[in-house]
């Protein structure tokens, strides 16, 4: 394991506490820890991502449709006499 070292101006994703992050690396990833509220992660250092990524409306699986279209519904509005 190598040396700890903190990270200037980095703030934790967790308790939002600046300059109390450290990061150090051994031979496959690379770690970082927060001293103040125990927040830690790592990093594999060959470029592989290690979680899937979030769905979102962007990377959901094709509908179909083309990426500028959407489907809309209208339903009629109860308060309103015809």
């Amino acid at each position: 394991m190598s040396v700890k070292r903190f990270i200037a101006g980095a703030v934790c994703p967790r308790c939002g506490d600046m300059d109390r992050l450290r990061t150090y690396r051994d031979d496959q990833r690379e770690y970082r820890e927060c001293v103040s509220c125990g927040y830690e992660d790592a990093m594999r250092l060959d470029g592989e991502p290690e979680a899937q990524e979030v769905e979102t409306r962007v990377t959901r699986p094709s509908t179909g449709l083309a990426a500028d279209e959407q489907v809309l519904q209208f339903v009629a509005n109860p308060k309103r006499k015809h």
